[in-house]
């Protein structure tokens, strides 16, 4: 494989995993407004503070996304290193919520994406930091 092949695939991997990432969270956030109860743990029932902070997931994870959309359709590695790990953040800390609420697939499901999302950072990282065209 040449280097402009694993460089085009490292970019191809991190905007996969980052298109992925941000587009799951706002769907998840979406959810949070147009059907409270889906985010809830299982007994529990919507209020006005649940649609509150449904209301602060959407705002942070639909600008990331719209912007990480345009960082991928524009290709800019330096962008998308940064959002990527920003996003993979946001979902390792995800992940401790769904620990905090003792819900596996609320804890499994960001860890998985977050560790999709920093290999694909680190593998456009040594790409783009090693100057290889």
């Amino acid at each position: 494989m040449t280097a402009l092949s694993s460089r085009s695939a490292a970019m191809r991997l991190a905007s996969l995993a980052t298109a992925i990432n941000v587009l799951v969270a706002s769907g998840f956030s979406i959810a949070g407004l147009v059907s409270p109860a889906s985010i809830l743990p299982i007994g529990y029932a919507p209020t006005d503070a649940s649609f509150i902070f449904a209301m602060y997931a959407a705002a942070r994870s639909i600008p990331l996304a719209a912007v990480a959309l345009v960082a991928i359709y524009k290709q800019s590695e330096a962008a998308l290193l940064i959002l990527g790990i920003l996003a993979g953040f946001i979902q390792l800390l995800d992940a401790g919520v769904g620990l905090l609420q003792h819900d596996p697939g609320k804890a499994v499901g960001p860890l998985v994406i977050a560790t999709f999302q920093f290999f694909a950072v680190y593998r456009l990282n040594n790409y783009a930091g090693s100057g290889t065209n």
